[in-house]
C-alpha cells in the first residue's frame, strides 16, 4: 500500500545537473513538485546556491531531499552545514535520500594498484577509482571544477554525519557501483517510507 497521498509533495532536488528524466528515481516521477536546486547556474536550475546554504528555501517547507553524488564535493568540515540545512528544510514527516561514494569499496581497487582501470560505465563515460576518488577526471580536464571532490564516506562515517545532523533516524547501506545509499527521515516521518523506497536503493 502506497503512503503517498493524492496531492503534489515537494521534492527539493539538489545538485541537479541539466534537467533530465534520468536525473530522478522513478519513485519521484509522479505525484511530486521537483524544485531544482544547484551551484551551477548554466543547468538552469530553479534555484542557484550551495547546498550548504539553502536560505532560498523556508524551514519545513518540501516534503523529500533527493541529493545524488552532491555530499563529496563539498570539504568535510562544510558537510555539516549541508545536511543541517537538509534537516532545516524538510517537513517533519519529510525525508533525505542520499548517495554518495562509497570508499571503503574503491579502497579494494587502490590497494590492487587498479587506479585508472574502469569500474563502471556512467552517462559522464567510464568511470576509475581515480574518478571516485578525486571526481570525474574528464569534466574537469573541460573546465567543470564543480566535479572535484573534497571529501569521502564510508557507510559508518556517512550514518554518523546524518545522526549528528539531527535525523531522527538513519539507514545507510553499500549499492552496486561502489556506492552507499541512506534514507534520513524526520521525526514524524512515516516508517513505511524505508519499503516504498526499496526500489530506490539499487
Amino acid at each position: 500500500m502506497s503512503i503517498t497521498p493524492t496531492a503534489l509533495r515537494r521534492l527539493l532536488h539538489v545538485g541537479c545537473g541539466t534537467k533530465t528524466v534520468r536525473n530522478l528515481p522513478a519513485y519521484f516521477h509522479s505525484g511530486w513538485k521537483e524544485l531544482r536546486y544547484d551551484i551551477d547556474a548554466k543547468v538552469k536550475p530553479d534555484l542557484t546556491g550551495s547546498i550548504t546554504d539553502l536560505a532560498a528555501v523556508q524551514d519545513s517547507s518540501v516534503n523529500a531531499i533527493w541529493s545524488s553524488h552532491n555530499l563529496e564535493h563539498l570539504n568535510s568540515f562544510e558537510v555539516p552545514q549541508a545536511l543541517e540545512e537538509f534537516r532545516r528544510v524538510l517537513s517533519s514527516d519529510g525525508f533525505a535520500v542520499i548517495t554518495v561514494p562509497d570508499l571503503r569499496a574503491v579502497a579494494r581497487h587502490i590497494a590492487n594498484d587498479e587506479l585508472e582501470q574502469p569500474l563502471y560505465n556512467a552517462p559522464a563515460g567510464a568511470i576509475s577509482a581515480l574518478d571516485v576518488v578525486f571526481g570525474h577526471q574528464a569534466a574537469i580536464e573541460r573546465g567543470n571544477e564543480y566535479m572535484a571532490h573534497r571529501t569521502g564516506f564510508s557507510a559508518r562515517t556517512l550514518g554518523q554525519a546524518l545522526v549528528d545532523a539531527g535525523f531522527a533516524e538513519v539507514r545507510v547501506h553499500e549499492g552496486r557501483h561502489w556506492d552507499l545509499w541512506a534514507i534520513a527521515t524526520m521525526p514524524e516521518t512515516d516508517l513505511r517510507i524505508y519499503q516504498e523506497l526499496a526500489s530506490v536503493l539499487q
